[in-house]
C-alpha cells in the first residue's frame, strides 16, 4: 500500500501539468469549458481510467432480499427509503466498480453514486431544469474526488458537492436525497421485501476491495491540497451535514449525539469497504444515521476528514 501511495505520488506533478482544458477538446468537444467555477485547472487530474472508463449503471435489475445470495451480513449497501416506494439496497461491491447507478424509484429519477477515494456515498434527484440527466465517470478527479458528466449537456460535476463544475450546468446544484450506507444484515432486517440491486453483468471480481488497506494509510490518492486542521488524520470518516462534520471516531464512542437539531446514531456491524481485500472482511466501522428532531431522514454523507476540508475548508468541526 505504502508503494501505491508512493507511485501516485510521482505522477502527481505530471497529471496536474496535464490539466488544460485544449487537452481534453478531443475526448469532451460538447463541454463548454469556458464555463467553470473551478478556481484552478490544476486543481483536475486524470485518475487513470478514460471518458466511461469506469461504467455507470442504468436501470439496473432488482431481486428480493430474501432471494438474495453471497452477499455477506457486514458488507456495506446504500439504502435508500423514499417516501411511497419500495426500500433499495446498492451494494456497495457492485458500486466499487461502477460508481454510479442511474435508476428511477417510485416516479423519481435518482443517481446513486460512490467515489472510493473519498469514501462518499450520496444520491440525487436527477432533474435538473425540466429535464432528466444521466450521469457517467469522466475518469477525472478533484481533491481526490470523482468529477461525474451528465451525458445529455456533458457538463462535469463534483460528485462530493452534487454541483455542477465546467459546462451549461456550472454552478447547478443537484437535490440529495436522504440515503446512507449500513450494513447488508441491517437492511434485510429492517426489509425483509426490500429490493436489492442484482449483481451487473460485467466481468469484475465483485466483492473484491481494489483499494486494500486504503483507509490506514497516511496520505489519500492524487490530492495534493490542504490537510485537515486539529490533528486529525485525512483519512479518518466524518459524517458531513451541510458545512459540518462530525468525527466517525468521536460518534463510535458515545454512540449518539443531538447537536445542531440533528439526532445522529452510530451502529457497529458495517465492514470498512476501503480495508481488507475481501470487503466483506473490512474492519468494523459501523453505520450512521441521521435524523430531524421529528425522527425524518437528513442527506448527509460520510466522507474521509481530508475531502470534507477540501470542499468545506471553512466548515465547523464538531469535535465535542
Amino acid at each position: 500500500m505504502k508503494l501505491l501511495v508512493a507511485a501516485f505520488a510521482l505522477v502527481v506533478w505530471t497529471l496536474t501539468a496535464q490539466a488544460d482544458p485544449a487537452r481534453w477538446k478531443s475526448e469532451w468537444p460538447e463541454t463548454d469549458f469556458a464555463r467553470t467555477s473551478v478556481g484552478s485547472w490544476s486543481e483536475i487530474m486524470s485518475g487513470g481510467p478514460p471518458k466511461d472508463g469506469i461504467p455507470a449503471l442504468d436501470a439496473p435489475s432488482f431481486v428480493r432480499a430474501t432471494a438474495v445470495r453471497g452477499l455477506e451480513n457486514r458488507e456495506p449497501v446504500i439504502t435508500l427509503e423514499l417516501s411511497g416506494a419500495e426500500p433499495r439496497a446498492y451494494p456497495i461491491r457492485y458500486l466499487m466498480w461502477h460508481e454510479i447507478v442511474n435508476d428511477q424509484i417510485g416516479g423519481v429519477p435518482v443517481a446513486v453514486t460512490f467515489c472510493p477515494l473519498c469514501n462518499s456515498a450520496m444520491s440525487f434527484d436527477r432533474r435538473v431544469k425540466g429535464q432528466v440527466l444521466r450521469f457517467g465517470v469522466t475518469g477525472k478527479l478533484r481533491h481526490s474526488d470523482m468529477v461525474m458528466y451528465d451525458r445529455e449537456t456533458q457538463s462535469w460535476w463534483q460528485q462530493a458537492e452534487g454541483r455542477g463544475i465546467v459546462g451549461r450546468l456550472n454552478g447547478v446544484q443537484l437535490t440529495q436525497l436522504p440515503g446512507w450506507m449500513e450494513s447488508w444484515a441491517e437492511f434485510k432486517a429492517r426489509n425483509p421485501q426490500g429490493l436489492v440491486m442484482a449483481e451487473p453483468d460485467f466481468n469484475r471480481d465483485y466483492g473484491r476491495n481494489p483499494y486494500r488497506g486504503y483507509d490506514s494509510s497516511s496520505s489519500p490518492f492524487l490530492y495534493n491540497g490542504e490537510m485537515p486542521p486539529h490533528g486529525i488524520s485525512p483519512l479518518v470518516r466524518v459524517v458531513r451535514v451541510g458545512d459540518r462534520a462530525w468525527p466517525l471516531t468521536r460518534l463510535a464512542k458515545v454512540g449518539q449525539v443531538s447537536e445542531a437539531g440533528l439526532v445522529i446514531s452510530w451502529t457497529a456491524g458495517q465492514a470498512s469497504a476501503l480495508d481488507s481485500a475481501k470487503i466483506a472482511k473490512g474492519r468494523d466501522v459501523g453505520s450512521i444515521r441521521v435524523r430531524d428532531g421529528q425522527g425524518g431522514d437528513v442527506a448527509h454523507d460520510v466522507m474521509f476528514a481530508f475531502a470534507f476540508h477540501a470542499f468545506w475548508p471553512e466548515g465547523r468541526w464538531m469535535l465535542e
